[in-house]
């Protein structure tokens, strides 16, 4: 092609792939906040027909490489199509670190989470703006509402937590202002996969989400884990690892429908597992759920049509030493599923309640493990409850006591409880083999009970019916 030809062809697309690294405005390693900002900004002014050959604005994907990156600078993402991805979440536990001895950490492997990891070091964060101390704000009004835009791959670390917490140790107060991503406006088809979240006061608000997919992500060591507020629709939270803090949520939706909570590994401390307020025809099913406290599974305000199904339920005692003493909300006679709402199905679960007697709230009282509270028609069927009253034991090792605890089974006693309780406010419900008659509370005069056949003792019989030896 001779240089004339070659002058007056078009030029082909700049290339839409950017590494914070090799940005020539800034240093992303002192504040990566104000390189992605300024890339940003670059898309946009390359970027501006809405209409160009079918398209225009197919938006950008900004590569973050292995390493530390501080972030000064809040990132504010107002355009759709952004791939933010990193090389790997990783993740580590801060809270183990933070509670070793300071003397003991020049022998420690690594001291802080790595991969491609974002440290949230705002300094202008303010009490009344909750969006003030996120790292990633998503904020767009007007239509169409701002679409695809992704996280994948990288670590926001919150680096310490500053309020007074248990133990006289602040790092374990899961406080300090800081969110990882939040979401102030109407979305679609946003994307968070395979993400680190540690160390921040809220790792993932989200409001009006449709068509949200969290997947894949290890967020743990936050006060809470994953908020989705104001209302959406047909969003997914599924294949996670998650742990929240005592006072926090670790899955939280409002007004949602549609909503699937699936396969996701829920580990304990969070006030509640799953707390679903006003959600309808939604399903919390095939989780692994583990908690300290009582309340694992809330559907409050009349959150109604939803399924609760094959999932397992665990609740046992704190075992690591820094957090003994800290008690839930909510005490034993909450249930570890609470029901607000109509028509909701509790089918095919199966229950750990792994307890000290001497320890259930109230003193006395029989810890309770499905309670409808109010709401009508609600369908609960062919649940598994098994329960021990043990003597529970305490380690400095959160990983030792925590597997010990998990692992132990002997030297159990059997604990009674109410597998189901029927308050006053909850009628026309249906209970099907989820307890023996000693062990459900219901009004027979307006609920429909079918109950579990209690197992018989070796030494006793039927009348009229021979015993059977083998």
């Amino acid at each position: 092609m001779a240089l004339a030809d070659k002058e007056n062809s078009p030029m082909p697309p700049r290339n839409n792939r950017y590494d914070v690294t090799e940005w020539p405005h800034g240093d992303a390693a002192q504040d990566i906040g104000a390189v992605i900002n300024d890339i940003l900004r670059d898309v946009k002014e390359r970027q501006q027909g809405a209409d160009v050959e079918d398209g225009g604005r197919p938006g950008a994907v900004i590569q973050i490489p292995p390493g530390d990156y501080r972030l000064r600078t809040q990132v504010v993402i107002d355009l759709s199509f952004v791939r933010i991805e990193g090389a790997g979440h990783g993740f580590t536990s801060s809270s183990i670190r933070f509670n070793v001895p300071e003397s003991e950490w020049a022998g420690l492997h690594e001291l802080w989470p790595g991969g491609s990891r974002v440290m949230v070091d705002l300094v202008n964060m303010q009490s009344d703006d909750e969006a003030s101390g996120a790292a990633f704000l998503v904020a767009r009004t007007g239509s169409p509402r701002i679409s695809s835009v992704e996280f994948s791959g990288f670590c926001i670390d919150g680096l310490h937590f500053t309020a007074p917490g248990p133990d006289d140790n602040v790092e374990n107060s899961y406080v300090n202002g800081k969110t990882g991503i939040f979401v102030r406006d109407a979305n679609d088809s946003f994307r968070v996969n395979g993400m680190g979240f540690v160390y921040l006061e809220n790792a993932l608000t989200i409001y009006n989400a449709d068509a949200l997919s969290i997947h894949d992500n290890f967020i743990a060591e936050c006060g809470s884990c994953v908020e989705l507020r104001g209302w959406g629709q047909a969003s997914k939270i599924t294949d996670n690892l998650i742990g929240a803090g005592f006072a926090g949520h670790s899955i939280y939706a409002e007004n949602h429908g549609g909503l699937l909570i699936t396969a996701n590994n829920v580990f304990p401390r969070g006030s509640s597992s799953v707390s679903l307020h006003a959600v309808t025809r939604s399903s919390v099913t095939n989780n692994r759920l583990h908690s300290f406290y009582p309340g694992m599974v809330v559907l409050a305000a009349g959150s109604s049509e939803n399924l609760v199904a094959s999932n397992h339920f665990l609740r046992d005692h704190e075992p690591w030493t820094p957090f003994l003493g800290v008690e839930g909300r909510y005490d034993d006679a909450f249930g570890l599923v609470n029901v607000d709402g109509a028509g909701n199905s509790i089918i095919g679960n199966h229950f750990s309640e792994v307890v000290a007697a001497s320890r259930v709230r109230p003193d006395g009282a029989a810890p309770v493990i499905v309670r409808l509270a109010a709401g009508r028609g609600n369908r609960v069927s062919d649940n598994h409850v098994v329960a021990s009253d043990v003597d529970p034991g305490s380690q400095d090792s959160a990983f030792e006591a925590q597997v010990e605890a998990l692992l132990s089974t002997a030297e159990a006693r059997p604990l009674a409880v109410v597998a189901v309780r029927v308050d006053a406010a909850s009628t026309g419900n249906t209970i099907l083999d989820s307890g023996t008659e000693d062990e459900v509370d219901a009004d027979l005069t307006v609920n429909a009970v079918r109950f579990t056949p209690a197992v018989r003792t070796s030494h006793s019989t039927v009348p009229g019916q021979k015993m059977v030896r083998t």
